[in-house]
């Protein structure tokens, strides 16, 4: 809310400066977005009147005008604007002012003609559009009769006042009001409050219940709801002092009555709306949710589609305005308007919030009804409206209130305890400090004893309902900058990791060290990518009621799909060679009703994992590499369990030929393998190969135990064999008769040569291998190896009816 200083020193005895007073605020209430003086940068402009006038030889449009600014000649203005007149009072940027953005004026000739300075519009000297008149739009603004010429003119348009642009936020709404700003000062500055209030007169002499009536069906969209009817109005501009509070606050002056509802608006937080009477479609008003595509057409002129949640202010059941939003088109206050009706009301807040971010129809209206309306000032904010229309507009006031419904303005009982005041501000506060502040906040105070207090809240401040809320009323009246500082307290326990956090810190070190690199990305997906790359695949992913786009309307059950896109924003900005991991959560619904979430590590590789050079060549990741990674990183995490890789042709997101299952100990924990074809150009990616784990089996695994095992200092002795075996003998069939037959003193098997093809028989292949032996604790002897070894052939022939070459 912009604040003005002036309107705050009409009702407090203000002996700070602006922006003393705005830090002040800032530190004690609410945050403060600006705090300036309108004619911060302006200078040399002065009130002028034009004496005299003539067209420009030159020019169509242009006039030569003669301008006294309080000078023993009047100056002559070269000025271009359609509403130049002679007699009028108008704004005179002499020679050397500087106007709005900087803008120097200086002396020169227009058309040949010598030109002394400018006459200015609104606009020119800072006025945005939105906040100038509109009868002032296209022209210059004519200042009062009583201006004095020669004189700047900042005093006559409230530019010489300094406003505080507060940033209130949604708690505080009652900092959206002169009444709650004033309330709050004089609070933590212990000021006297000189805020008036305006009675109204009733000098009309028909009843307001004859001339309308109000019923309200359900009290929960509009808790209170009255109106008064004012006739004979004449409508006319506002005068200045009205029109400057308006446009100091951002807000247009539009004419005698709109203004006075936005004034109460800024005075007291309360909007009103008001209605041309003789424009509605009956007298009867009411409230009521809008039909689903109802259709309405706002003051702006923009037709509306409405939604059953939606509420409209309704006459004889046809709607005239948007509850809390903004009022129709054709009931709206104009020049025509004798006969007003105004109406005062509170709606729910949370119905008007969703109905103006929906629409889009924000207003200074709509922001207070969004954040509370003190129930204790609606009928004072009526009144008051009414006799300033019209003692501005010239009209009666007829007899009387007519309320639809009323909310009762309710003062909250709190009991507090004053050690636990102390306890939790961390201070020594007495009875009597407490007492004061409370009164200084006038929140009605009585002392039970030594302890005990009970404190009245009054309706006015509805952001206070227990006791932590005072808490820090007391806080900030007594100072922020006042309470006691004290150094935490620390306790003496070690801190660490938990044995699952050590195990992912672990596997993110594991797989950085072997070149890859750490992605995050979006829990949230499409429902087909959700779906895909699951490592146990289950029933439908879980979808949001509210997504924020149509990208992530699913919760992932699989970690890969969000790696892919990764490399394909990658690839598609030239960076081919991509090496990504992710360690997040799955969600995976099981018919609980909550998700089931699961620790999953994944990732994505294409290109080269090494860079080529001179002694070595392009070679494009392969499905040996990826699975020599998650080789290693499984052994790394030193699980005792056995893993065994078992190739599965199932998975469409997958190449059925190079693809395998992951098992431990029988159980999946994961796969890995080449991203189908079909399934890679979708993502628009080249060839790419990508593994995922489920880390909570990983995790709940046993592992071994860190132990020390010394280097053995006896030589080791390697025996190497070549196997003749069938084309569907596997490498790890092999290994397991191996390491199954190969005796206390093998170390390592090491595959060292494939061959098939040429000079061996149809359907057979060659393997090679070579068994390390050594033994921790003496020298191996050639009959012990050889023994060793020959069980070894021997299982192999039998097994797997290889043939020894």
């Amino acid at each position: 809310m912009k604040v003005s200083y002036q309107w705050l020193k009409e009702y407090l005895d203000l002996d700070v400066a602006p922006r003393e007073l705005a830090e002040k605020i800032a530190r004690t209430s609410v945050d403060i977005n600006d705090v300036y003086q309108p004619a911060d940068g302006l200078k040399k402009i002065v009130v002028g009147k034009v004496v005299a006038m003539q067209d420009h030889p030159n020019s169509d449009h242009l006039h030569i005008c003669q301008v006294d600014i309080g000078e023993e000649q009047p100056i002559q203005v070269v000025c271009g604007a359609p509403n130049v007149t002679t007699g009028k009072k108008v704004i005179v940027a002499l020679n050397g002012a500087r106007i709005a953005d900087n803008v120097k004026i200086k002396r020169g000739k227009i058309r040949g003609v010598e030109s002394n300075g400018m006459l200015c519009a609104l606009q020119e000297i800072g006025f945005s559009d939105k906040i100038a008149p509109k009868d002032y739009s296209a022209g210059l603004y004519f200042l009062p009769d009583d201006a004095k010429e020669g004189e700047p003119v900042f005093g006559y348009l409230g530019m010489d006042d300094t406003i505080i642009d507060t940033d209130v936020t949604p708690n505080r709404g009652d900092m959206l009001s002169m009444y709650g700003n004033v309330n709050d000062i004089a609070a933590f500055y212990g000021l006297q409050s000189h805020f008036k209030e305006l009675p109204v007169e009733e000098n009309g002499t028909e009843n307001t219940s004859d001339l309308v009536s109000a019923k309200i069906d359900d009290h929960k969209i509009a808790p209170t709801y009255k109106l008064r009817v004012i006739k004979g109005v004449k409508i006319a501009d506002s005068p200045l002092w009205l029109q400057i509070r308006l446009w100091n606050a951002g807000i247009r002056p539009v004419n005698n009555v709109v203004d006075v509802t936005n004034y109460i608006l800024l005075k007291y937080g309360q909007p009103l709306h008001s209605y041309d009477y003789d424009r509605l479609p009956g007298h009867d008003f009411g409230v009521r949710h809008a039909k689903e595509d109802e259709k309405f057409t706002t003051l702006d002129g923009d037709e509306q589609t409405l939604k059953a949640n939606d509420i409209l202010v309704t006459v004889d059941n046809q709607p005239v305005a948007l509850a809390g939003t903004m009022g129709g088109e054709g009931t709206a206050v104009s020049d025509q308007t004798t006969t007003v009706a105004l109406e005062a009301a509170i709606f729910d807040p949370v119905m008007v919030r969703k109905q103006v971010r929906r629409l889009d129809l924000h207003s200074e209206s709509s922001m207070r009804f969004e954040r509370g309306i003190n129930p204790a000032t609606v009928e004072t904010s009526l009144n008051e409206a009414a006799e300033l229309i019209k003692e501005l507009a010239g009209g009666q006031v007829t007899k009387g209130i007519v309320t639809g419904s009323e909310k009762s303005a309710a003062d909250k009982q709190i009991t507090l305890s004053l050690a636990k005041v102390n306890h939790v501000l961390g201070t020594d506060l007495q009875m009597a400090d407490v007492e004061d502040v409370f009164s200084r906040l006038r929140f009605a105070a009585d002392v039970k004893d030594d302890d005990q207090i009970d404190v009245t809240v009054p309706a006015r401040r509805w952001d206070i309902f227990v006791a932590a809320d005072l808490y820090e009323e007391i806080a900030r009246i007594y100072g922020y900058d006042n309470l006691p500082s004290t150094l935490p307290v620390m306790t003496r326990n070690r801190g660490g990791l938990t044995p699952r956090q050590r195990f992912i810190r672990a596997s993110r070190h594991d797989l950085e060290g072997m070149g890859l690199t750490q992605a995050i990305s979006y829990s949230l997906t499409t429902v087909d990518k959700a779906k895909q790359f699951q490592i146990d695949p289950v029933a439908e992913p879980m979808k949001l009621d509210f997504p924020m786009s149509s990208d992530h309307v699913a919760t992932r059950m699989s970690i890969i799909s969000g790696l892919l896109i990764d490399i394909a924003y990658n690839v598609s900005r030239n960076v081919n060679n991509v090496a990504l991991y992710e360690e997040g959560r799955v969600f995976l619904p099981k018919g609980g009703e909550r998700p089931e979430e699961q620790e999953h590590l994944a990732g994505a590789i294409t290109g080269q994992m090494l860079a080529n050079d001179w002694h070595t060549e392009d070679r494009p990741v392969d499905f040996f590499q990826v699975k020599g990674i998650v080789e290693r990183y499984l052994h790394n995490m030193g699980l005792t369990g056995k893993v065994t890789y078992v190739a599965d042709q199932s998975r469409r997101e997958m190449h059925p030929g190079r693809t395998a299952n992951i098992l431990l100990d029988g159980q999946l924990v994961g796969f890995l393998g080449q991203v189908h074809p079909s399934t890679a150009k979708v993502y628009k990616i080249p060839a790419t190969y990508v593994f995922e784990l489920n880390l909570e089996s990983l995790i709940a695994a046993p592992k071994v135990a860190n132990e020390y095992h010394p280097i053995s200092k006896y030589p080791s002795i390697t025996r190497d064999i070549a196997l003749l075996v069938d084309d569907d003998i596997t490498n790890a069939m092999v290994m397991d008769v191996i390491n199954k037959r190969g005796g206390a003193f093998l170390k390592d098997v090491h595959l060292f040569d494939v061959y098939s093809g040429l000079h061996l028989p149809k359907g057979k292949k060659s393997l090679a291998y070579t068994l390390t032996y050594q033994d921790d604790n003496d020298t191996l002897t050639e009959d012990q190896v050889n023994a060793a070894f020959d069980k070894v052939t021997k299982s192999l022939t039998d097994t797997l009816g290889a043939e020894i070459r």
